[in-house]
């Protein structure tokens, strides 16, 4: 059986507003800079889950194949690829092909647990 992957995000209130913190040991700015609940909302959104079940299921070769998949614009897939990367449920893994660099998502992670803290 091959081992699970979680990812876990932490939305803790602070200060009468909340922050949203990975679990991640890295200490850089980019893994803490999120907007708390806003962000999560996002991440949870219709568009995300149909985005996400296209990259799972369907496998698209890269982010135009997907975009195109889901009758989307490049840019706005290209965002929500980058917000789910941006928590570590995506990733992008670059392939040659014929002479170019292709870019396709992958599913990163089985499992995505977020705590409140209040």
């Amino acid at each position: 059986m091959p081992k699970t992957k979680t990812r876990e995000v932490t939305i803790r209130e602070s200060s009468g507003s909340f922050s949203l913190f990975s679990s991640e040991k890295k200490t850089s700015k980019e893994n803490y800079n999120f907007d708390g609940l806003d962000s999560l909302r996002k991440l949870l959104s219709k568009e995300k889950a149909r985005l996400i079940d296209a990259i799972k299921y369907k496998n698209p070769t890269s982010i135009y194949g997907l975009a195109k998949m889901l009758g989307r614009p490049f840019k706005a897939v290209m965002d929500d690829i980058s917000l789910l990367k941006r928590f570590g449920i995506v990733e992008i893994v670059e392939e040659k092909f014929k002479k170019r660099v292709r870019h396709r998502p992958v599913i990163a992670v089985d499992h995505l647990v977020v705590h409140l803290r209040i």
